[in-house]
């Protein structure tokens, strides 16, 4: 703080020499950000409690208060041990109210003082004081008078420059003989740390004193020439710039009358400095640059301007040739695999082989990944892991319900608001030409008048054509070739053979119910304590209930609504926790249904018994396998067949096949020829409301059909699936894997497959295996068997000229039996 009135130093300065009668003992008030010197006049805001109160009690008796400085100015209440032992001892002046109860006080520095002890700390600090005086200094020496001089002639200087002197402050100066008072005035004018202020104030030596002062001063000077040239610069630059925009504007007016305009130049010199930066393809450039020339001799504000413009701006802006570097560790990419995603080996085997291959051949064509699997299972986060792992960019595009093929390929440039396709757009906002690029649900991919998508990414996700890429908006190649494109889908019968043909599909099927309680415990439980803002000692979930919940409240072949209900569990614990509750709770089967309500899915193999005419199918859906219901019934007619159940095409054939089949072996199954010729039958599938159709159903129908004509029940714990001949033969059918763990889920024990079908059960896991048994068959006699409680054969088969072998049932065939049989048969 500085003395701000010149004539009111004087005037303290002439009244120094009277004689001030100071007592031992006064309030403190600590002041923050300020030394206080002696001869210092200055206002000062009261705002503390302690504060004001200390200034009230001087008011009342001497006006004398001492004034000390905090250490840490932050501190609203400091303590006595928070507080520098020597201030200054101040004389109020004056004092008024303000409105809002603080005090606006002047104050005048008397003398320095030393605390010696506090007499009182409530309510406001009373101290006991000794003065502290400066030692004298005698007659003062030529050196120590040319440090004075020196002192009063650098503090003018730092006037000057700061456009402060006058006459009034020389004279101040000038009349200022003891070096310790020179030194204190110069000093509270300066802009010092707390620090240097305090150590200048303690200090006794006047000549010491005085000498710290003159380097201070010298740094001060220093900054403030340098501060002073800089303003220098910047008024010389700021009256430059004037003049300039000035004269531009002159110009502009000039331009303006003759029609010609100074921005293009700019602009035009602005997109070569452009062009030269993006590093693009010979054809690219020579096109940006042509499409320039004409972009100068067009008027700027023409419509055919404005689209050349937005053309350049999108060719300078791809990626044409930045990308990022490769990090591939595979052992590192196999940990981090691992750690987002459970199981799911053969993708995985898939993805670290292609990195293996891209590690050896860096210049190797990028594949196309298709993942098809039920929702729910990881494909997309798949992609992801994938992208994290080579340390590459990941950009996802949704393709379901895209209609129109210019998505994909972009709008001709003649079009208002025309753009590129989705892919070049991608690529423009990761701003690398190799990254991770997802395209999600291309099986839900549409087409009307407005073109096929499906038919436009041909060329995009062809490893052969790609390298030349051509959007309709860019209308120039551009290489794709190092994009690794992943897609997912659920089915692939919706894919266009073309375009499943460009891409290598990855099967991903369902979880198991040991693999969803892993996954659930090591992935879904910690990610929604996190989301729901709870910490792991709040909530712990039982083994049991988890099971529970997999089994009785979800029905579906991946987790995410596994995770629903287990965000939905958190989040009444987070309530309770929100209202006050302890915060450990423990979810197990007794008090699952608190949280969860009544379970959702009750397992069906519980709630039926072995029936005569219901035998159990397997289908496979969009997400996952699931058991299938098939019912037989005769009544009186005319021998006709009747199906209901909402069944297509190709399972209304099957169900024919069936018919004709038991019609032609009645007599093998002990019933007259012409037993059906006065009864019709009736084929019903349940869930009417849900499109069924294929022939895998065909050995499930014929089994539901022999039993109801033979008055024999089907095993409840078997299921069978199978294509059906008019002479009893069992083909092969699809999707077995997803169909095993749709059954597993359902509590099946057996399931009949075709022959034709035990290369497919390697790919069964062994969980599976171990809970369910597997029977391949190639004839439906032999379904008969397995599935009919009871033997349907009353007349036997004829004998043939070679017995067919009964196939083992011991045991489900394993990876090494097929291996064998192979060798068998090669020999």
């Amino acid at each position: 703080m500085a003395v701000t009135d010149k004539d009111d130093l004087i005037s303290i300065i002439e009244e120094d020499d009277d004689d001030i009668e100071i007592p031992e003992e006064m309030p403190l008030m600590p002041v923050r950000d300020v030394v206080i010197f002696t001869d210092m006049l200055l206002p000062l805001f009261v705002g503390r409690d302690k504060s004001i109160k200390a200034v009230e009690d001087a008011m009342s008796s001497s006006r004398h208060i001492f004034l000390a400085t905090q250490k840490d100015p932050i501190t609203e209440n400091p303590k006595p041990e928070e507080i520098y032992t020597v201030g200054t001892v101040g004389k109020i002046l004056r004092m008024i109210k303000l409105p809002d109860g603080r005090i606006k006080a002047l104050v005048q520095g008397v003398a320095k003082g030393n605390i010696l002890e506090y007499v009182k700390k409530k309510p406001c600090f009373h101290v006991k004081l000794s003065m502290f005086e400066d030692d004298p200094c005698g007659e003062l020496s030529l050196e120590n008078q040319a440090m004075m001089r020196n002192v009063r002639e650098n503090s003018e200087k730092i006037l000057t420059l700061k456009g402060e002197v006058s006459s009034e402050i020389t004279t101040i100066l000038d009349s200022i003989e003891e070096p310790g008072r020179l030194a204190d005035l110069v000093a509270s004018n300066l802009k010092l740390k707390i620090e240097e202020a305090q150590e200048l104030l303690e200090l006794k030596d006047q000549l010491e004193r005085l000498k710290k002062v003159n380097d201070l001063l010298g740094r001060e000077l220093e900054l403030t020439v340098v501060q002073a040239k800089i303003q220098s610069d910047v008024r010389d630059e700021i009256s430059k710039t004037q003049r300039d925009y000035y004269l531009r504007e002159q110009v502009r007016a000039i331009n303006k009358e003759l029609g010609e305009f100074d921005e293009r130049a700019l602009e035009a010199e602005e997109y070569k400095k452009k062009i030269k930066k993006a590093k693009m393809s010979t054809a690219a450039k020579e096109e940006s640059e042509r499409q320039l020339r004409r972009l100068e001799q067009m008027h700027p504000d023409s419509s055919e301007a404005a689209i050349v413009r937005s053309y350049l701006d999108w060719l300078v802006e791809l990626p044409w040739s930045k990308a990022t570097k490769d990090s591939i560790d595979i052992k590192e990419v196999k940990a981090e695999l691992d750690k987002d995603h459970f199981g799911l080996d053969k993708v995985k085997e898939r993805i670290l082989e292609y990195l293996s291959v891209r590690k050896l051949n860096p210049k190797m064509k990028g594949p196309i990944l298709c993942f098809v699997g039920p929702p729910g299972v990881g494909k997309t986060s798949l992609g992801r892991s994938i992208a994290n792992s080579m340390k590459r960019k990941f950009i996802r595009i949704s393709l379901g319900g895209v209609r129109d093929e210019a998505e994909i390929r972009g709008h001709r440039r003649t079009y208002i608001g025309a753009l590129p396709g989705r892919i070049l757009q991608g690529l423009k906002q990761c701003e690398v030409n190799n990254p991770v690029f997802m395209m999600d649900e291309i099986d839900k991919l549409g087409s009307d008048f407005r073109g096929d998508p499906s038919s436009a990414l041909l060329e995009a996700l062809d490893p052969e054509q790609n390298s030349e890429f051509s959007d309709h908006y860019v209308n120039l190649p551009f290489d794709l070739s190092n994009v690794m494109f992943i897609m997912t889908a659920n089915m692939t019968d919706t894919i266009p053979s073309a375009l499943l043909d460009r891409m290598e599909v990855i099967e991903i099927a369902g979880y198991t119910h040991e693999e969803k309680e892993k996954i659930a415990f090591k992935y879904l439980l910690p990610r929604q304590i996190k989301e729901n803002g709870l910490k792991k000692e709040h909530l712990k979930l039982s083994s049991s209930a988890m099971a529970l919940i997999i089994s009785e409240y979800t029905a579906e072949a991946g987790v995410r609504n596994l995770e629903r209900e287990i965000g939905s569990i958190c989040r009444k614990i987070a309530r309770k926790i929100a209202e006050g509750k302890d915060g450990n709770f423990i979810v197990n089967v007794n008090n699952l249904s608190k949280y969860l309500g009544i379970p959702k899915y009750q397992p069906e193999m519980e709630q039926e018994q072995s029936q005569v005419g219901l035998s159990t199918g397997l289908a496979w859906t969009q997400i996952g396998g699931e058991v299938l219901y098939i019912e037989a019934s005769l009544l009186p007619g005319k021998g006709e067949m009747i199906i209901t159940g909402q069944i297509g095409e190709v399972m209304q054939e099957s169900a024919r096949a069936a018919f004709t089949y038991a019609k032609a072996n009645l007599g093998r199954f002990g019933m007259k020829e012409t037993f059906l010729d006065n009864q019709d039958v009736h084929i019903h599938i349940p869930a009417g409301a849900i499109p069924k159709d294929g022939p895998s159903a065909g050995t499930a129908m014929a089994a539901a059909l022999i039993s109801v004509i033979t008055g024999k029940p089907i095993k409840k714990d078997v299921a069978m699936s199978g294509e059906i001949t008019l002479r009893g033969r069992v083909l092969p059918v699809g999707g077995l894997k997803e169909k095993s763990l749709g059954a597993l889920r359902a509590g099946i024990k057996t399931i009949i497959v075709p022959e034709k079908n035990k290369k497919d059960l390697t790919e069964i896991p062994p969980n599976v295996h171990k809970a369910i048994r597997f029977l391949p068959v190639s004839q439906m006699e032999e379904v008969l068997k397995e599935a009919i409680d009871g033997d349907v054969f009353e007349i036997k088969p004829k004998k043939q000229s070679k017995k067919p072998q009964k196939p083992k049932v011991n045991k489900a065939p394993g990876p090494s039996d097929i291996k064998k049989e192979d060798d068998q048969k090669a020999e």
